[in-house]
């Protein structure tokens, strides 16, 4: 009975000698086994998770959707802005040189009515001397123009001389008479101051001229002074 009881004793001696490398491993094994649940864990999360390896083959909408939500290149825009300068900058180019082109011409045209019609106001003062010749020239009796009057007859030819000469000046300036002895009557060129019923002749013709007319480069600056065939009634 007392060797039972005293190998007892030495047994929980030698038992509470080995405890604390016994608890001591215990908790390794505890930490050492979590730390490798964790670890585990974390790799299986990682393989399955869809952010580090997403499908193969995605949405067309949704991948639209991502690149018009994209942000804009500031060159892109800088480059688009320049393009839209340059286009109206051109246009403008355009009009003006179009603007200037009209300009040019219309200069020219106003250049060239000058030239032509600067001499018109000259021109109609020169017309009532040449009225007064031709009056002059034609109250001169034919009967009259003999060798008994010589002097009459030279002052008519140096009337006749002059007048021929001031029509040449005229026409090499580009002013011509409008004599409508026997046309129809033209309301751009003619006057009409009177009607008279005539049947030898159309109605509407012109069949005497008081007072002859003058154009100047084809523009009428006086109208022909006229009397006109009036129609039957």
């Amino acid at each position: 009975m007392a060797a039972t009881v005293s190998s007892c004793i030495s047994l929980a001696r030698r038992f509470y000698s080995l405890a604390p490398r016994f608890s001591k491993n215990i908790l390794y094994g505890s930490s050492r086994s979590s730390s490798v649940r964790i670890c585990s864990t974390t790799a299986s999360s990682e393989k399955t998770s869809p952010k580090e390896k997403p499908p193969e083959g995605g949405d067309p909408v949704e991948a639209n959707q991502h690149a018009a939500e994209a942000p804009v290149n500031p060159l892109e825009e800088e480059n688009k802005k320049l393009i839209e300068k340059i286009k109206e900058i051109d246009d403008k180019y355009k009009r003006a040189l179009a603007e200037n082109e009209n300009l040019r011409q219309r200069m020219r045209k106003q250049i060239e009515e000058a030239k032509q019609f600067g001499i018109q106001n000259f021109c109609k003062d020169l017309l009532d001397i040449a009225d007064v010749l031709s009056k002059a020239v034609e109250s001169v009796p034919q009967d009259s123009l003999t060798s008994e009057n010589p002097n009459l007859k030279n002052l008519y030819e140096g009337l006749k001389m002059t007048e021929a000469q001031l029509q040449n000046v005229f026409k090499r300036h580009g002013l011509n008479q409008i004599n409508p002895q026997g046309e129809k009557f033209n309301p751009n060129q003619h006057e009409a101051l009177f009607q008279q019923q005539d049947p030898s002749k159309e109605p509407g013709t012109v069949f005497i001229v008081t007072k002859i007319g003058y154009k100047l480069n084809e523009r009428t600056i006086r109208p022909a002074l006229v009397g006109v065939v009036q129609g039957s009634a």
